[in-house]
């Protein structure tokens, strides 16, 4: 992953910068004492003194510090205490024998440029305090990498539960056009042919625009209107079906198929062949947010709680995972023969 691979570089970039710091230490020792030109002999000194901490620390980086990963703590305890310790004792025997070849004033002057001049066992304290340190980061840098992977598979799973409730609604929807169109084949061949052609501009919407996240106002209007337009076939002029939308933008997008269910809905339980109906839709823009509202008469018993129809309960759900608290869904069902439904959304306009 992208960010994976960052957080190792950033984590890399920082162990390098931290070494070249304390590596250019000897350099700033020698002139804060003062001295005229610079002994190299004097840095090269410090530098092997250095040399221990360097070689424990990618040792550690790079080897002992996956103990701790894969929560083996005592064995990392060990290891790590033990590798050090056998590191400066070595260092320190190395020495000993060295030493004898010195001369005394190659002694003073290394202490002149020297990061460090300890016993044995202040090295070892101070190399597990490196190496903690080193844990400490490794470990900070893992716990963002977690952090992030989990945000990342949250994100999926969000984008797939969004895409599956959408999907869902799909079927359930051309199911009843299909059966629109079937009830239509003996009574009008022509007008099935007018409503075949209709489900294909339809479908065509789903297939290639749906799959956005984001569709433009316009086209999810196109959508409904083609599925009103099927729909007045399959019903008398009686029925009173009002769709207004005055002077809305070209460019506001929204997430597709989320109107189109209440529409549905209107139809399925707001529509008798014997008694007066009516479906009133209107759409509007105003100030950054889509206001739709839909005022049908009702004459079966709406769906609710566990009997909630798929399409309606999907668009809830659907509403929740993208804006969160930021939509308003309201739902007036008191008056018997009148269901009404007011959704608020946030919409981007591209002005």
């Amino acid at each position: 992953m992208k960010y994976y691979k960052k957080q190792k570089i950033g984590e890399n970039l920082l162990y390098v910068m931290v070494w070249l710091a304390i590596l250019l230490v000897p350099i700033l020792n020698s002139k804060m004492m003062s001295e005229v030109h610079v002994s190299l002999s004097n840095i090269l000194i410090a530098w092997q003194q250095i040399a221990p901490y360097l070689f424990i620390f990618i040792i550690h980086n790079a080897f002992i510090v996956r103990y701790v990963k894969r929560h083996q703590y005592m064995r990392y305890v060990v290891v790590d205490v033990l590798f050090i310790s056998a590191v400066f004792y070595g260092v320190d025997i190395l020495d000993s024998i060295l030493g004898d070849f010195a001369t005394p004033e190659h002694l003073i002057s290394a202490k002149h440029a020297s990061f460090t001049d300890l016993p044995v066992y202040w090295n070892i304290v101070l190399g597990l305090f490196m190496t903690c340190a080193n844990t400490a980061i490794k470990m900070m840098y893992q716990s963002l990498r977690d952090e992030q992977a989990m945000e990342e598979l949250k994100r999926q799973n969000l984008q797939a539960e969004m895409d599956y409730l959408k999907y869902q609604i799909n079927p359930h929807f051309f199911m009843n056009t299909l059966n629109n169109i079937h009830s239509l084949i003996d009574i009008d061949a022509a007008y099935a042919q007018d409503a075949v052609i209709e489900l294909s501009k339809m479908m065509r919407y789903v297939l290639y625009e749906s799959g956005h996240e984001a569709i433009t106002l316009e086209k999810d209007i196109q959508f409904m209107e083609n599925y009103i337009k099927l729909m007045r076939i399959r019903y008398t002029e009686d029925v009173d079906i009002r769709f207004d939308y005055p002077d809305l933008p070209h460019d506001v997008t929204i997430p597709p198929l989320l109107l189109i269910v209440f529409v549905e809905n209107a139809f399925k339980h707001g529509i008798s062949y014997s008694r007066p109906s009516f479906i009133h839709i209107r759409v509007r823009y105003i100030d950054g947010k889509v206001y739709y509202s839909i005022i049908n008469s009702r004459h079966t018993a709406e769906p609710s709680g566990k009997d909630a129809g798929i399409g309606l309960e999907n668009v809830r759900r659907r509403l929740q995972l993208i804006f969160a608290n930021r939509h308003t869904l309201a739902i007036d069902t008191r008056r018997p023969n009148m269901y009404r439904v007011k959704l608020i959304i946030p919409a981007t306009s591209h002005d």
